[in-house]
């Protein structure tokens, strides 16, 4: 490959929207690990950017539907805040947070950004057939998928 087509191709990855999407995600996750959870809860109550939806939806390959469940909110309605500029409510809020805490977990893990969306997004035999970022919907749900990961990192059963 010669160096200007390393660099269209670049280029390109740059520009695509759903790129984009995917590095806003994993920048929020980072940023979220930042933060004790005192000032978590209180950015959860104010609320994130409605646009973090579809951040989560091109990183882990989400249907409309399973987005819709995970946040506990309707396509058309994260589409309007989006659209009106709103943030997302509270339950939609700590869901996201939730998502990025596991998720910058699996990354640690994994060490990879694409292959913890690959493992979050594929179902798991240790989840009882899951999909990791699915149980993500309830706290317990999380706390399973941190075990999985726990037990990963430290070489153990799950």
């Amino acid at each position: 490959m010669t160096p200007s087509t390393v660099q269209r191709r670049q280029q390109t990855k740059k520009d695509d929207p759903r790129c984009a999407a995917v590095n806003e995600f994993w920048a929020f996750s980072a940023s979220r690990h930042a933060l004790n959870e005192s000032e978590r809860l209180v950015q959860i109550k104010i609320g994130f950017s409605a646009q973090l939806f579809r951040a989560v939806r091109y990183t882990f390959n989400l249907e409309e539907l399973s987005l819709a469940l995970l946040l506990n909110a309707s396509i058309s309605t994260l589409e309007r805040r989006v659209r009106d500029h709103e943030v997302l409510d509270t339950v939609a809020s700590e869901r996201l947070d939730r998502i990025a805490s596991v998720s910058h977990q699996a990354e640690e893990v994994f060490e990879s950004r694409d292959a913890a969306a690959q493992w979050m997004s594929a179902p798991n035999k240790a989840l009882g057939g899951d999909t990791p970022i699915l149980l993500c919907e309830t706290e317990i749900g999380a706390k399973q998928v941190r075990r999985v990961l726990q037990a990963l990192e430290w070489g153990g059963v799950a």
